[in-house]
């Protein structure tokens, strides 16, 4: 299980939900499983509308990031983030500090999401 924190100045308060690991559920079905707020269109990682921060509340090593194509080019065009992040992604396990709800992945790991 994994623990997801939703934080944003659009909720009275933050919400931690649990998010079963490994079920291929993307950040943005947690989401809109529990009545979250959170911003998005086409569900598809063209438009970018649900980019969120997500960070690690934990002190061990993240989990391999695995940005999707749609991820690197939506977020790069925003400027979100830098060739020198996608890089550090993808050959040191670096996770970066925006991703797109619709693509991102929950894995075992404890998150803090604000948008």
């Amino acid at each position: 299980m994994a623990n997801v924190t939703f934080t944003s100045p659009r909720m009275k308060k933050d919400l931690t939900v649990y998010a079963v690991a490994g079920d291929t559920k993307t950040l943005l079905a947690v989401a809109k499983a529990h009545a979250i707020p959170l911003d998005f269109e086409c569900e598809n990682g063209e438009c970018g509308s649900c980019s969120v921060q997500v960070g690690i509340l934990s002190d061990k090593a993240p989990y391999g990031v695995a940005l999707t194509e749609k991820e690197k080019t939506v977020l790069r065009f925003a400027g979100k983030i830098t060739a020198q992040q996608i890089e550090d992604a993808e050959t040191k396990d670096m996770p970066p500090p925006w991703r797109l709800a619709c693509q991102f992945v929950v894995r075992n790991e404890d998150i803090l999401v604000t948008f």
